[in-house]
């Protein structure tokens, strides 16, 4: 409960520190609102007063004339609530769009500072829940409560004005109350549990959707649609379970409420005759007596408390949906950033990139970046699990170093070590001598180009993807990039050249051609060092000479890292390390390797590929 009251309460601090001055202006709107609609029941009594005196064989001229003001102040409270609610709900619109707009951002932003950690170990359907399924139950909450405002505090204003009219009567609107505000804690509490579930349940059923459609030809080509069928309507059948109960909640809630407000009304009204009857003194702040003027006024007044209860009683369904989206999307906001202490920048003075230094002192130096590259005693683990056991390697400028070993060695671990995606637990990495912690991450990356076995391209044009390597990249930097990656060939055969239109992952190339773009945007970053990771491992052999020949091109006055099954592609790096399990079990070039006819010696002459 106290994680729903903070939640609840974060919800409001964001929405005041979005719009300082709007909320605070529409509240008072509302609170005018509120007390303008309790007050006709005061001038009611007044009414009634003057009718009940009139009543035997009274001056109806002189009580029209008494009456008349009365009814024209009810007329003017009318007009005022009228427009101050339309003010209300023109401000509500605003910041309630407007403060979805600014969340969705901030969840955003948030989302690129977070660790590969956090997407590593969460389906990435469950996070675009939180985007779409989660904020928009943060809509429905913030939408509705300047009326939840608004509604409790008429229920204030009557109940003041009911106290100040008759304490008696009040005690019978209490019970009637009390019998409301039990029902609704007792089912509210089962609402919010089922409807935290339900926003779960969307989570895990849409990033299986998602996961279905990434995998589509995997589906199909093992025969498992039968089998994914049967685990979403696993997941299918336990969102109607946890929806149903929650709107079962839901719907029972606002019935129960509404007949015990009907029920209420009747008690009034025998409550108030039984009263009147047996000449029971009032009790009351007003110091009226009991009589039709107390209790007609009354009964409208129990109609209009009973009434604003029965909203509130509605407003516990988005309440409930609101704070279990609001909580998942807190839950994200809460993530711990991508932490980065580095100092030491990259900057580019006539054509050459420098590290700039600055020191205690105040001074500041300057460094020539070369790309020379050590790995020092380098463990690391995932999680519990160390993958990597006092891995040491040495890279010179423009040195190509090959990492060769079976799946799950330890060799993408020590690519995504160089780039900072994950942080040793022990030992160094040097980039020209300098320690990659000091570095900032984004300066350190962009000294990094790596073309993935994975290729991914995004929405938009051809030049689009490519210039992602850099983009304030010209026109002619991206075609050359493109000649150097040999893609230049099938670019221009293409509908549109450059300019054609890719969508959902570039599906309308070959994997060879798709491999060929992410290479001309590795070519166009223009990085100092370059990792390529299994970049022609899933293509056929004249694609792969196609790719090899760009790669070549691309390798040249870089210092690489080469990741790779198929060893005849690392024959002419510098230096190539085997890796076993994490540890380095041998090193030295192609013909060194090959002399000592151990591990490297027997898997190049068994099988030109590592399985």
């Amino acid at each position: 409960m106290n994680k729903k009251r903070n939640t609840f309460f974060r919800l409001l601090k964001e929405l005041f520190v979005s719009f300082p001055v709007m909320v605070p202006l529409s509240a008072a709107c509302m609170i005018f609102a509120s007390i303008v609609a309790a007050m006709p029941s005061l001038l009611l009594q007044k009414v009634t007063a003057v009718i009940e005196t009139q009543m035997t064989g009274g001056d109806w001229n002189a009580a029209w004339t008494e009456i008349r003001p009365y009814l024209f102040g009810m007329l003017a409270l009318m007009i005022s609530g009228v427009i101050a609610t339309t003010a209300c709900e023109q401000m509500r619109v605003f910041f309630a769009q407007g403060f979805l707009c600014k969340l969705r951002r901030k969840v955003f932003d948030k989302m690129q500072s977070l660790p590969l950690s956090y997407f590593d170990t969460r389906k990435h359907g469950d996070i675009m829940s939180v985007f779409t399924n989660d904020v928009d139950t943060i809509r429905e909450l913030i939408s509705g409560l300047p009326q939840l405002i608004e509604t409790g505090m008429t229920v204030v204003a009557v109940f003041g004005i009911m106290i100040w009219l008759s304490g008696l009567m009040t005690l019978v609107v209490l019970a009637g109350f009390a019998t409301m505000f039990f029902i609704s804690k007792v089912i509210g509490a089962g609402l919010t549990r089922y409807f935290t579930r339900q926003q779960k349940s969307v989570g895990a059923a849409e990033a299986y959707v998602q996961e279905m459609i990434d995998g589509g030809k995997v589906v199909k080509v093992f025969g498992r649609k039968n089998a994914c069928k049967e685990e979403f309507a696993r997941l299918n059948a336990e969102l109607y379970q946890n929806s149903y109960r929650a709107n079962a909640y839901s719907n029972c809630l606002f019935p129960i409420v509404m007949n015990i407000g009907q029920a209420l009304y009747a008690a009034v009204a025998v409550s108030g005759g039984v009263f009147m009857t047996l000449g029971v003194r009032n009790f009351s702040l007003s110091g009226l007596p009991l009589g039709l003027s107390i209790v007609i006024p009354f009964l409208s007044m129990t109609k209009q408390f009973t009434g604003n209860l029965n909203h509130l009683t509605m407003q516990i369904t988005s309440i409930g949906m609101a704070m279990a989206g609001a909580g998942r999307v807190f839950d994200l906001l809460d993530q711990e950033p991508e932490t980065d202490d580095g100092k030491v920048a990259l900057i580019r003075r006539d054509g050459v990139y420098l590290w700039k230094h600055p020191h205690g002192d105040g001074t500041v130096t300057f460094q020539p970046l070369k790309g020379k590259t050590d790995l020092i005693g380098v463990d690391f683990a995932y999680a519990s699990k160390q993958v990597l056991f006092d891995v040491s390697v040495h890279a010179a400028a423009g040195q190509k170093i090959a990492l060769v070993g079976a799946t799950g060695a330890g060799k993408t671990t020590v690519a995504n070590l160089l780039n900072r995606f994950y942080d040793i637990a022990d030992g160094k990495i040097r980039l020209d001598d300098i320690n990659v912690n000091k570095i900032k991450k984004a300066d350190l990356r962009k000294t990094i180009g790596i073309v993935l076995q994975d290729a991914h391209l995004f929405t938009g044009t051809v030049m689009d993807n490519i210039r992602y390597g850099r983009l304030d990249a010209t026109d002619e930097e991206c075609v050359a990039a493109a000649k150097i990656a040999n893609a230049d060939d099938f670019i221009t055969r293409l509908p549109n050249g450059y300019q054609t239109a890719l969508t959902g992952n570039g599906a309308a190339l070959s994997q060879g051609q798709r491999q060929l773009l992410t290479i001309a945007r590795a070519a166009v970053a223009d990085a100092p060092v370059l990792i390529l990771d299994e970049a022609t491992s899933s293509v056929d052999t004249h694609t792969e000479a196609l790719i090899q020949q760009g790669m070549d091109k691309l390798m040249k006055g870089r210092t690489v890292f080469v990741i790779a099954h198929r060893l005849s592609t690392v024959r002419n790096a510098d230096t190539i390390i085997v890796l076993d399990h994490g540890r380095i079990i041998e090193q030295g070039n192609h013909d060194e390797l090959i002399a000592k006819k151990g591990v490297y010696y027997r898997l190049y002459k068994g099988s030109f590929e590592l399985e």
